[in-house]
């Protein structure tokens, strides 16, 4: 009896079992079971060529175009060039040697074959260089006779065991196996899902019939996987809570109410909802594993044309740069410590009962008269009260004394208001109107009761022109018979749509948060993000924040100090009651800086501990861990969270993980299915304002030529330039890898940041200032490279990925990527944020030989198409295959799951999350389902379940 154990040697011989594992890592009955086909062809339909990706090993039914033989160019010897197509586009073939002409008395045009061989590139066309074929409609061939049903399935293969290789083994094999003694999914569940058995799912998924029996044993076998990944992810949950962890419930009084008390408006809702559900966890004794995804904080957008005060005047939002002063809304003058673009939104006209109307996105915060803050989108969808009249008020600004209206004493003002009023006024109910022809006055005298915090409503008329005019009730009344005030009223009228536009917002360091815009209006902006940390830290325990790079742990820092103000000052003069303290630790600090931090940390001084990597390390000694914060946690593996959370003594801390790239549902629910997921769903997520463009050199050689002369026009005009390469090329030994001969389809190495800036140094960019960084270097180099780069020293920087994250130097307007192709979508998106940062557009070309009609192409013009980071989350992990989603890297391997779509498969994903949860809960370590515990185990090799332990 043949069963899924049974070794492929027993079945199907020595030579075949050797080359199914040394080329796919199959070495039993079941394991070549559960290699199911990649698609099916039908005979006589053709292989869609055009989505192909290079590098791939790649299996086409394809109709021979035209064969040809010539001599090699570069070397002796004959080789045989054939085209084959699909109808629309076309593959290029090479086969070399006196083997050839076989070749090209079988291959003869208009047959029809399956090819198969890694997909490489010639001259800027897709080939395949001496691939394996098996010739489709040759009757007489016995080989070919096995595909004379109407299905064909096409297996994944590798070089060395071809498609068709697999398909005859998988025949051997259903020949003999003799079904499943006891179907792993128990009956009342596969009733209640309408699947079918196990053993009929196999034969049907190898050897169909009909496209109805495909997708029978698709459901079921996608279902095993599914339910396979969600019961040791219900492990691993129930796990967790077994495991003690420090309590930290709230405490009243302490740092994080003093710290609440001090905000000037309220959480979003979003907000609230979180920072409920993350309180609740800290003050259990189960460890809390949550995911936050979205940005923990808001920052609302305006236009880039809006208007912000300065002590200058107004000037546009585009070009507000970090460390630039602007007004306050009491009047002071505070400084910008943050710029942030959010790409090209919806923008919306906010109409104001003065006639006044300021343009900003449905997620900006507007602080109302009571002090409540809403979003716009808020007001817009319950904008009107039962009777149809305007629902919300705006509180009124008192302008300083700056230029705006060329007055500098509040006093003069309003003598100079009282007078023009006496002259050309007159009394209207509770209103003040003035009366005049010319619209140049009227304007001045809306300005002038707007610079007192009153409101100057204009009504333009053909001859005359009245501005309504109410002023704040702290000012004397009017003189004569104008002798009345009244409360200003502003209230929101209409929202209207103005169409999409580049927005970006900003953050103050004035702790109202407040700001003024064009109109006096009030901008709210808010960076909330250490709530959770400091309920920890009132229960007397550490929290430590784990950030991906040296840059963006020196900013958290710094911002979460300049938010705490002195209640992050323990220990200093004029430190609050209870106060706390920030310390930050990173691996480039010296000998001293480095005692004192780990000294601060070992005692418990340091509440909050911010740092990279250096967290980790052995040296690391908490005092009393409770709180462990993973910032942009798609850059850290397991291994890195699992080595922070041991750092804690006798318990588990607590875990929560941020990521402000866009997740897919699915993903969250299989690559963080350990974790429970939040979202901050209110909060933008765009990107920098700035256009991308594709550079196809193989077909357009020319637009690099325009590349880098825009490149010199970018710096004439002050502005600098990236240029990323994928490599360093500092003694790497692809360095020195022969120059591919003229026949060879292999790509050349990837471009390195060495060879790249000396190229461009001596030839296209002679005469610029240029430099390099790259991760290699030690940390006082690459600091003396970004500051000279971000004070315009260097004008091009010639630069590893290590410019991904963290770094901002708004001058630069131009991003090149060379070889752009090599790099994931993803990585793509976040690398081109470094650019259009400034008030200046953005560009970002991304270079390329990859020929048109390709999958790789098509990745990069979705790039090019769209700032949607969502959109491309999704497509990135279409292209990415969905990777190991239960493998240490999370990336790059062969997929655990081989039916199981995280794209199309969020129902069976979320339905077999549910049965999962119900059966571990019954039954922990599933012994009384021992069909359940042999998925699991099928699923998880050694690997994959140390990832889960650790996880």
């Amino acid at each position: 009896m043949t069963t899924f154990d049974d070794k492929l040697v027993s079945v199907l011989g020595k030579k075949s079992a050797d080359a199914l594992e040394s080329g796919l890592g199959l070495t039993t009955v079941g394991e070549l079971l559960r290699h199911y086909p990649r698609r099916y062809d039908e005979r006589g339909k053709l292989t869609e060529i055009k989505g192909l990706e290079l590098g791939e090993h790649a299996t086409v039914q394809a109709r021979v175009k035209s064969v040809r033989h010539r001599r090699m160019k570069s070397r002796n010897g004959e080789l045989l060039e054939a085209v084959i197509t699909d109808g629309s586009s076309d593959l290029h073939l090479v086969f070399f040697g006196r083997g050839s002409r076989a070749v090209e008395r079988e291959l003869l045009p208009g047959r029809e074959a399956m090819f198969a061989g890694k997909v490489g590139m010639f001259n800027g066309k897709l080939q395949l260089a001496h691939p394996d074929y098996q010739v489709l409609d040759a009757a007489s061939d016995d080989a070919a006779a096995k595909f004379a049903g109407a299905f064909i399935p096409v297996y994944p293969a590798a070089q060395g065991i071809q498609s068709w290789h697999v398909s005859n083994c998988v025949e051997q094999v259903l020949a003999v196996w003799e079904g499943v003694d006891e179907d792993p999914l128990p009956e009342r569940l596969r009733e209640s899902q309408d699947l079918i058995g196990l053993e009929k799912a196999i034969r049907f998924v190898h050897r169909p019939e009909s496209w109805a029996e495909i997708t029978l044993a698709q459901q079921r076998l996608k279902w095993d996987e599914a339910l396979a990944v969600q019961l040791a992810l219900a492990q691993r949950r129930k796990s967790a809570t077994a495991r003690p962890a420090p309590a930290c419930p709230p405490k009243p009084g302490m740092v994080r109410d003093a710290f609440d008390a001090r905000l000037p408006f309220e959480l979003t809702k979003g907000q609230q909802e979180v920072g409920g559900a993350i309180a609740r966890d800290l003050s259990g004794e189960h460890p809390m594993n949550r995911l936050l995804q979205g940005e923990v904080g808001s920052g609302k957008a305006q236009p880039l044309d809006a208007l912000v005060l300065t002590p200058e005047g107004f000037v546009p939002m585009g070009e507000i740069e970090e460390g630039a002063e602007v007004i306050a809304a009491d009047g002071t003058t505070t400084t910008v410590t943050g710029v942030f673009p959010q790409g090209e939104r919806e923008v919306y006209r906010v109409v104001l009962s003065d006639g006044k109307s300021v343009e900003c996105d449905l997620d900006h915060l507007w602080q109302l008269h009571t002090g409540e803050v809403k979003t716009l989108r808020e007001l817009r969808d319950d904008l009107y009260d039962l009777d149809g009249t305007p629902k919300w008020r705006l509180p009124m600004v008192v302008a300083p004394d700056v230029d705006c209206v060329e007055l500098a004493p509040v006093k003069e003002r309003h003598e100079l208001l009282q007078g023009l009023l006496t002259t050309g006024g007159r009394c209207d109910g509770v209103d003040v109107v003035f009366r005049t022809e010319s619209e140049n006055l009227a304007e001045y005298v809306s300005e002038l009761a707007e610079s007192l915090g009153g409101t100057g409503s204009i009504a333009f008329g053909y001859e005359l022109h009245e501005v309504t005019v109410r002023l704040p009730e702290e000012f004397p009344p009017f003189r004569d018979a104008l002798d009345r005030t009244a409360p200003p009223v502003r209230r929101v009228e209409a929202v209207e749509f103005v169409g999409v536009k580049p927005v970006q917002c900003i953050s103050i360091a004035h702790p109202s948060r407040l700001y003024v815009t064009d109109h006096f209006i009030v901008t709210h902006n808010t960076m909330v993000a250490l709530r959770a940390m400091l309920q920890v830290v009132d229960a007397g325990r550490q929290a430590a924040m784990l950030a991906p790079t040296e840059v963006l742990a020196a900013q958290h820092a710094r911002s979460l100090s300049e938010l705490l103000g002195d209640l992050g000052q323990a220990g200093e003069l004029g430190a609050a009651e209870h106060a706390t303290r920030v310390t930050l630790l990173t691996g480039s600090m010296n000998t001293a800086q480095r005692k004192k931090a780990l000294l601060e940390i070992m005692t418990g001084e340091a509440g909050i501990v911010v740092g990279t990597h250096a967290l980790i390390q052995d040296k690391v000694e908490f005092h009393d861990l409770g709180l462990v914060v993973v910032d942009e946690q798609h850059r850290f593996g397991v291994e890195q969270r699992a080595a922070l959370s041991g750092r804690a003594s006798g318990s588990t801390p607590h875990v929560l993980v941020m990521t402000a790239t866009p997740i897919p549902r699915t993903v969250a629910m299989t690559v963080y299915g350990d974790l429970e997921v939040s979202a901050l769903r209110e909060l933008p997520a765009g990107r920098s304002p700035i256009s991308t463009s594709v550079v196809p050199v193989a077909q357009k050689p020319s637009w690099l030529d325009r590349a880098w002369q825009r490149i010199h026009e970018e710096v004439r005009k002050g502005h600098q330039v990236y240029v990323v390469c994928p490599r360093i090329g500092d003694g790497e030994s692809e360095e020195d890898t022969p120059p591919k001969k003229d026949d060879s389809a292999d790509r050349r190495p990837p471009l390195a940041v060495v060879d790249v800036a000396q190229k461009l140094s001596e030839g296209p960019l002679h005469g610029l200032r240029i430099d390099i960084l790259h991760g290699r270097m030690p940390p006082d180099e690459k600091d003396a490279v970004m500051r000279a780069f971000a004070s315009g020293e260097v004008q091009v920087l010639v630069a590893t990925t290590v410019v991904e994250v963290g770094v901002n130097v708004p001058n630069a307007t131009v991003m090149v990527i060379m070889d752009a192709d090599r790099f994931g979508v993803s990585q793509l998106h976040q690398l081109r944020g470094r650019v259009g940062r400034g008030s200046a557009p953005g560009l970002c070309l991304l270079v390329t030989e990859m020929p048109d009609g390709t999958s790789t192409m098509e990745r990069l013009r979705a790039v090019e198409s769209t700032l949607d980071g969502f959109e491309l989350a999704q497509l990135d992990l279409e292209l990415r295959r969905e990777g190991d989603i239960l493998g240490a890297a999370q990336s790059g391997k062969r997929s655990g799951l081989k039916m199981l779509s995280l794209l199309r498969d969020e129902d069976v994903i979320a339905q077999a999350r549910i049965v999962a949860t119900e059966v571990v809960d019954a039954d922990p370590d599933l012994v009384a389902h021992p069909g359940l515990a042999g998925l699991v185990a099928g699923l998880l090799d050694e690997e994959r379940a140390e990832y889960l332990e650790k996880a």
